[in-house]
């Protein structure tokens, strides 16, 4: 089990995501996109419609993971999580801001973040980064590791299905709320522990980037209840107390009491967030072996 997920991750660092057309993720989302179209704009049709929704890549997840064959089996693993393209993101964000203009910097940020950016300033476009980052750790890798420790294959697809059907309908606005109602509160009990297990990782990893360890989990612990989400604030708040910085969604929430972020906060932010998976997948390896 933990050699597969190894392949798997040597996989993602090596090659990162696969192309778009052959991507499952990808193909969850086009299932998920077609049954949303057809469901009728009642209320009572949209939330049984969004049983649908989520079911039913979730469903093909689980068939797949256990039809596929052994070397296709890693490679089906590895498109579960995504940690390369997780920093990746957060460098194309970094350079934009410290080579580029204002305005790549924006363009970039709004690649990973679904708030607007269009009128961001140097500090909020950080702020952004540094919270998608933190964030996706749990979303994009921490989640992806625990449920597999949990259920195998099927565990890890099984989340990565909730969760895109989730990024997908799971808003609160007038075409989504009912739909969606379902697959929001699907990944919100998937992702409570992760979360919180990416707080305490992250918060271990603190010393990478020159923070304190205490500081960075008393952070999580007096302000993770901050953001509209159960989870998110864990891993968010946990790494503006690491890094040091005030991280802020204007007129949702902030996070910490440090400094304003800079370009090169994101780039600590990415060593951070490579630091605690590493963390974590070294404790997933010894667990196993013990």
């Amino acid at each position: 089990m933990t050699a597969t997920w190894l392949a798997s991750l040597a996989i993602d660092a090596r090659f990162g995501e696969p192309p778009r057309s052959i991507h499952p993720v990808v193909l969850a989302g086009r299932i998920i996109g077609a049954i949303e179209r057809r469901i009728p704009r009642t209320r009572a049709a949209a939330r049984s419609g969004g049983v649908v929704v989520l079911l039913a890549p979730a469903a093909l997840a689980v068939l797949l993971s256990l039809a596929m064959p052994a070397p296709f089996g890693i490679w089906w693993l590895k498109t579960t999580f995504s940690l390369r393209e997780l920093v990746d993101a957060a460098d194309r964000v970094k350079d934009a801001l410290a080579h580029g203009t204002i305005e790549k910097a924006r363009a970039a940020v709004g690649e990973i973040v679904s708030r607007p950016t269009v009128d961001l300033d140097e500090r909020h476009i950080a702020s952004a980064a540094i919270e998608s980052v933190a964030e996706n750790l749990c979303d994009s890798y921490v989640a992806p590791l625990f449920w597999y420790a949990v259920a195998g294959p099927p565990g890890a697809a099984i989340y990565r299905a909730v969760n895109t059907a989730d990024a997908m309908v799971g808003y609160r606005d007038d075409r989504h709320r009912d739909v969606g109602l379902i697959a929001a509160r699907a990944d919100d009990v998937l992702s409570f522990l992760p979360a919180r297990i990416s707080a305490l990782a992250l918060a271990a990893a603190a010393p990478v980037v020159g923070g304190a360890p205490a500081v960075a989990m008393r952070t999580a612990l007096r302000e993770a209840r901050s953001t509209a989400s159960p989870n998110s604030g864990w891993p968010m708040a946990a790494a503006a107390g690491a890094l040091g910085v005030r991280l802020e969604k204007r007129g949702h929430h902030v996070l910490g009491d440090g400094r304003d972020p800079e370009a090169r906060d994101i780039a600590r932010a990415r060593r951070l967030v490579l630091a605690a998976a590493c963390i974590l997948t070294a404790a997933f390896v010894g667990s196993r072996r013990w």
